[in-house]
């Protein structure tokens, strides 16, 4: 059965829907409750969500502004079901994502970031360009400007250190993208390398953010 998405207004999201959204990764080792999940309709502007047929597949809460005069896609929170299908939810999830950010930034390249916990959750970002941080990539200034920038939107959960692109975690789960791999061996050592020390449930994060040139967002609409 093919995914199907659809993005809508936070401020139109049903208790039942959060609570579907609370339902999603109840079985996780990261679980937010559904107050918490609930709080974000008050946080982010847009929450898409991704259906297999009736069943929920993913969510994202997400916002499109500019952060430093670029046109950004901030996600926010959120979940991809452990199914044998969440790579193509994931797909499903940020492909709308970009497909509204290129109906509210036509012509424009746009910056996309997230929090990630695991290293699967860079998938979402396969498609974008100059990802950072980045296996095999030394960060330069720039870099750490944004990285400092976004990591002040997001009011990420702990102590954000600039040079590694990480949050360190006070002990709650930081409003990541969550996913992981089916079999974690899967993802590419390099990559795996990146979280190297990370205690996701502590609140460990990585703040990752790449570019979606107006070539590749004109393809999807």
């Amino acid at each position: 059965m093919a995914m199907t998405s659809d993005t809508k207004d936070c401020t139109a999201l049903s208790d039942a829907e959060i609570e579907e959204m609370a339902d999603l990764l109840s079985d996780e080792s990261l679980v937010l409750d559904i107050g918490e999940i609930s709080k974000q309709r008050e946080t982010w502007v847009l929450s898409t969500q991704v259906r297999n047929g009736d069943e929920l597949a993913a969510y994202g809460f997400c916002t499109l502004e500019r952060v430093g005069g670029d046109p950004t896609v901030l996600i926010g929170l959120a979940g991809v079901g452990r199914s044998s299908e969440r790579e193509s939810a994931l797909r499903s999830l940020i492909g709308e994502q970009l497909r509204r950010a290129v109906l509210a930034f036509p012509d424009e390249d746009v910056l996309v970031a997230a929090q990630m916990a695991d290293p699967a959750a860079f998938g979402a970002f396969k498609s974008l360009d100059r990802v950072v941080p980045r296996p095999g990539y030394e960060a330069n200034g720039e870099d750490r400007a944004w990285g400092k920038r976004l990591a002040k939107r997001f009011d990420v959960r702990g102590d954000y250190k600039a040079k590694e692109f990480k949050v360190c975690g006070e002990g709650v789960p930081s409003l990541v993208l969550d996913h992981s791999a089916v079999d974690p061996e899967d993802t590419e050592v390099d990559l795996r390398e990146l979280f190297s020390g990370h205690d996701a449930k502590n609140g460990d994060a990585l703040l990752v953010f790449g570019w979606a040139t107006r070539e590749d967002l004109a393809k999807l609409v």
